[in-house]
């Protein structure tokens, strides 16, 4: 049995993901947050958070990462850990700092610092040779401005630390990059409290369908899982509104999306004791690289990868981070591909009805979790306001996305706001 140290979760799906992997690979953690009452909150009523099934639970300032790595060598002395983990984005290169402190197994904490800094990812690939989109970051708005003529409207801006769409647009002229840059202006520090770099990230519009590029790393060697598809809609936002896996790609199509993701990761050196999910954009041109997240895919594509090819990425991310190689053998379950579409929200109210019911016992359904009554919506800006989701599948072959959408569509007949 070994006992792992989880710094920090999102409050999502990941957060009963990963405790559920950690508990039925036999082993233990010790929870380390700032705020137990932010996961206090988060969970259904009546039922406790799957974080709280903790063997400890500790409380110390994660936002300070030299007083943390102090705090933690304490804390190995006693408990003893053998990895050391987080489901949250925003402390990825905490852990990794900390795995690096206490010799455990992990990528190297530069690596996975650039791989969250998207100016630093955009730099390192532009360095390697990736291909990627034109791009610029600067702080002031005169600079703003005149490198967004540089590369040209209509362009993508987007803060270079934020996570799930937050704050990403499509600007199409500079009355809108002015919007942007005013929103993020003020915004000092991220969901978690800590403080955010006041650069935006400018990029050349990307045509084309988008996809992700799903990876285990261990030992020196990069595993390719497969590619997922991603539907995204709320312009002038960039929302995910579905994924299906596999991908319904050409084989020359998913190959050179592997390869460039191969090379994205090369680039940042996350080639050892890392699962990644590297987005990437099938222009004209060939593959160009959108972003490279060295954590398993959200949005519970994992669940989507583990219903096609049997394969628990979120059971993998837990063993590579034991330093263990991870089970990654493909089994037949019966279904060729997998997909899951979410409720997206248009306009802000109250929702009054959202009925899904009757959607439970339809051919093929995986999954439908949907909010209750009584929620206080927003319309959606990011990945963060969704009413629910849908998942299904096809056991003969890529029809799956098409299930879900006819599900969804019964579903927003009968969704009422107000």
């Amino acid at each position: 049995m070994a006992h792992l140290l989880v710094v920090e979760s999102w409050v999502g799906a990941m957060s009963r993901l990963l405790p559920r992997a950690i508990r039925e690979g036999g082993h233990t953690f010790t929870f380390l947050t700032r705020d137990l009452h932010h996961y206090l909150r988060s969970a259904p009523e009546g039922a406790a958070h799957p974080l709280l099934g903790a063997r400890n639970i500790i409380t110390a300032e994660t936002n300070d990462t030299e007083a943390l790595l102090s705090e933690v060598e304490r804390l190995h002395a006693v408990l003893g850990f053998d990895g050391v983990i987080t489901s949250c984005d925003y402390y990825l290169p905490t852990v990794a700092r900390i795995a690096g402190r206490l010799g455990l197994p992990g990528p190297g904490p530069e690596a996975v610092e650039s791989a969250c800094r998207k100016d630093a990812t955009r730099r390192v690939l532009a360095d390697a040779g990736v291909p990627g989109p034109r791009f610029a970051v600067h702080e002031e708005w005169a600079d703003i401005a005149g490198a967004a003529r540089e590369i040209g409207y209509p362009l993508v801006a987007k803060p270079v630390d934020l996570c799930a769409g937050m704050y990403v647009r499509r600007v199409d002229d500079e009355a809108q990059l002015a919007d942007v840059y005013r929103l993020l202006a003020d915004l000092p520090v991220n969901a978690r409290g800590q403080r955010r770099p006041p650069v935006v990230l400018l990029e050349e519009l990307l045509d084309g369908p988008e996809v992700s590029v799903e990876t285990l790393s261990c030992a020196g060697t990069v595993h390719v899982v497969g590619v997922t598809d991603k539907s995204i809609g709320g312009a002038p936002a960039f929302i995910e509104t579905g994924h299906m896996f596999p991908a319904a790609l050409a084989h020359a199509d998913a190959e050179a999306a592997e390869q460039t993701a191969l090379h994205a990761l090369k680039a940042l050196g996350l080639v050892d004791g890392v699962v990644a999910h590297t987005e990437i954009k099938l222009t004209a041109d060939g593959p160009r690289v959108v972003e490279v997240n060295p954590r398993p895919a959200g949005n519970r594509i994992t669940e989507l990868i583990r219903h096609v090819t049997g394969i628990d990425l979120v059971a993998a991310f837990v063993e590579v981070a034991l330093g263990r190689p991870p089970e990654l053998r493909r089994t037949d379950t019966g279904l060729r591909s997998a997909a899951i579409g979410f409720l997206v929200p248009h306009t802000a109210g109250t929702l009054e009805a959202l009925d899904g019911g009757a959607l439970r016992d339809a051919p093929g359904v995986l999954e439908i979790q949907l909010a209750d009554p009584g929620k206080v919506v927003k319309a959606a800006g990011s990945n963060n306001e969704y009413l629910g989701h849908v998942m299904a599948g096809d056991p003969d072959g890529p029809g799956a996305r098409d299930r879900v959408e006819a599900l969804l569509s019964g579903l927003r007949a009968g969704l009422v706001i107000r």
